[in-house]
């Protein structure tokens, strides 16, 4: 059956599964496996993982698969980005052969596509080998649309695009919402369409410009909205305080203020920052008290234990948390341990709705052993962003006609 989803872009509708008998056709999915490779291997399945129950309801209903991924940011053809190494790992979660072949929808994917039964997996070569890809160029979307009898999208990272396998191929074939898709978009919908109170936002990143939509969209919804990482440099650098060498977004500086003004408090700012003499693993370090500000060579690299604490102690009060950003240079063992604090601090709110928005923060969560202790990570980045900005996601509108 379709889904009603209530988006902070506001209501919409799309088929699923549900909708789709899968029973004797070829489904062709667009999936994320935009995943990190290490010496010809897959270095970290999750985004594998994320799509198996897509792909497995699809199997054990009969049908064949024609997957497709980007992969990387190839200039054209790419040796070391081809797709692979994807079908072998795979081939593994699935317990099932993936045959990948070497060219996105030319003849040997026509051919290879011709040739499946049902249960049988087929992995197009990388998606931006073809130009035609990110221009949504409709001569590839027609191509791809060919190797199939239905679409199913379950990509959510590369929602915010429109690219030919996104939104091109809706023109082409029934198309539906994956599993995945389905539950990111009704997480971080549900989470932002009416979300319980107390609703604590927590914002890390570089810059604030990277993130004013998101704010200007939450901050009328958030009862607390915690700041951290470079963008709280920049506010904190509005409000007076001597930041240093620390990265401070100058063009930022009036929309920080402005802000700062409109949030009538509910803006919370660190109270003290863990700073270093470079950035560097080795670097000395010390921790200063905002009301001292960093010292002249100095930089601000993650909030400090007493802001770790403070911000700790507001998600525990929570009944929803959203989590976009890292708290410092978390990369960096020195500067991790704000961005820690936070992902434990989330693990132990055992009667929130705890939802982390993708990218830096997912990977955080994830380096701590912490995924399964959360109500949600999401596997898109840039797609949650948009998402919580209140951006119709290209893909979600091409999904809903």
């Amino acid at each position: 059956m379709t889904i009603d989803l209530q988006l902070p872009s506001g209501p919409v509708t799309l088929p699923t599964l549900d909708d789709l008998d899968p029973a004797g056709k070829r489904v062709l999915v667009r999936a994320d496996f935009n995943v990190p490779l290490a010496d010809g291997e897959v270095a970290d399945d999750l985004r594998l993982r994320a799509a198996l129950p897509t792909l497995n309801e699809l199997l054990d209903g009969g049908a064949a698969l024609v997957l497709m991924s980007h992969l990387g940011r190839p200039k054209g053809v790419d040796e070391s980005l081809r797709l692979a190494p994807v079908a072998e790992a795979l081939s593994g979660l699935l317990g099932r052969p993936v045959r990948a072949v070497r060219d996105v929808a030319g003849t040997e994917a026509q051919a290879a596509a011709a040739e499946l039964r049902p249960g049988d997996v087929l992995l197009l070569e990388n998606l931006r080998f073809d130009p035609g890809e990110k221009v949504n160029d409709p001569r590839l979307a027609r191509e791809l649309a060919s190797l199939a009898d239905a679409y199913v999208n379950d990509a959510f990272g590369t929602a915010h695009r429109a690219a030919a396998s996104v939104v091109g191929v809706t023109e082409h074939l029934p198309s539906y919402a994956g599993r995945l898709m389905e539950r990111e978009l009704a997480t971080l919908g549900g989470a932002l369409a009416a979300p319980e109170r107390p609703f604590v936002v927590v914002l890390g990143g570089a810059k604030v410009a990277d993130k004013i939509g998101v704010i200007e969209a939450l901050l009328p919804k958030a009862d607390k909205l915690l700041v951290g990482g470079g963008m709280a440099n920049t506010f904190l650098s509005a409000e007076g305080v001597p930041m240093g060498d620390s990265l401070v977004d100058e063009s930022g500086m009036d929309e920080a203020r402005r802000l700062l003004d409109e949030a009538a408090g509910r803006i919370v700012l660190p109270v003290d920052l863990v700073v270093a003499d470079a950035l560097d693993q080795a670097a000395q370090t010390m921790v200063v008290p905002v009301s001292d500000g960093v010292p002249g060579s100095w930089r601000a690299l993650d909030i400090g234990p007493a802001t770790a604490d403070a911000y700790a102690e507001q998600l525990r009060h929570a009944a929803t948390v959203v989590w976009n950003g890292p708290m410092g240079v978390f990369e960096l063992g020195p500067f991790a341990a704000g961005t820690l604090a936070i992902a434990r601090a989330l693990a132990g709110a055992d009667d929130a709705l705890t939802v982390v928005g993708g990218g830096d923060s997912a990977a955080a969560v994830r380096a701590a052993g912490l995924t399964d202790e959360m109500s949600w990570v999401s596997t898109g980045g840039g797609a949650s962003l948009e998402l919580l900005e209140g951006k119709m996601l290209p893909a979600v509108e091409a999904l809903a006609g």
